[in-house]
C-alpha cells in the first residue's frame, strides 16, 4: 500500500474523530465539566462519528447491517484508538488547554495541534495495517 492510501484512510478516520472530539470538547467545556468526563465524552463521540462515516459509505454499497457493522469495526477500531490516545493525550499535556474557554485561541489551537499530531502518528500505523490487508483495506473495495 502507498502512503497516499494510508493518508487517505487516516484522513477519513480523522474526520469522524475530529467531529466527535470537537463536539465532546465543546459540550464538556460549555457544561463546565472536569477533564475526565469531557475526555470520555469526546472519545465516545469520536468512535460514534468515526464508525458512522464508514457505515454511511458501506450502506450506500447496499450491504446488510451485520456486514456493515463487522466491516466498520474491522476497518476503523485500531485507527480510532490510536488517534484518540494521541489527540486526547496532547490536549491533556498542553498547559491550560482543557481549561481554556471556547473563545480562547489556546483551546482551538491546542485542539488543532492535537488532531494534526494524531494524524501524523496514525498514518504510518495505518500504512502498516493496510499493508497487512487489515484496517481500512477491508472496506477499500466498497469505496467506488
Amino acid at each position: 500500500m502507498t502512503w497516499r492510501t494510508a493518508a487517505s484512510a487516516t484522513l477519513h478516520c480523522l474526520t469522524g474523530c475530529a467531529i466527535g472530539e470537537v463536539l465532546g470538547m465543546v459540550i464538556g467545556t460549555t457544561l463546565g465539566w472536569s477533564n475526565g468526563p469531557t475526555v470520555v465524552l469526546a472519545i465516545v463521540l469520536a468512535f460514534f462519528f468515526g464508525y458512522a462515516l464508514t457505515t454511511v459509505g458501506l450502506r450506500k454499497a447496499d450491504l446488510g447491517w451485520r456486514e456493515v457493522v463487522r466491516l466498520a469495526l474491522a476497518a476503523d477500531t485500531v485507527s480510532i484508538i490510536v488517534m484518540e490516545i494521541i489527540d486526547n493525550g496532547v490536549m491533556l499535556v498542553i498547559p491550560g488547554a482543557m481549561d481554556a474557554g471556547l473563545a480562547s485561541g489556546l483551546f482551538w489551537g491546542a485542539l488543532a495541534f492535537a488532531l494534526l499530531v494524531a494524524f501524523l502518528i496514525t498514518t504510518p500505523i495505518n500504512k502498516w495495517i493496510i499493508g497487512k490487508g487489515k484496517g481500512h483495506a477491508v472496506v477499500h473495495a466498497y469505496h467506488h
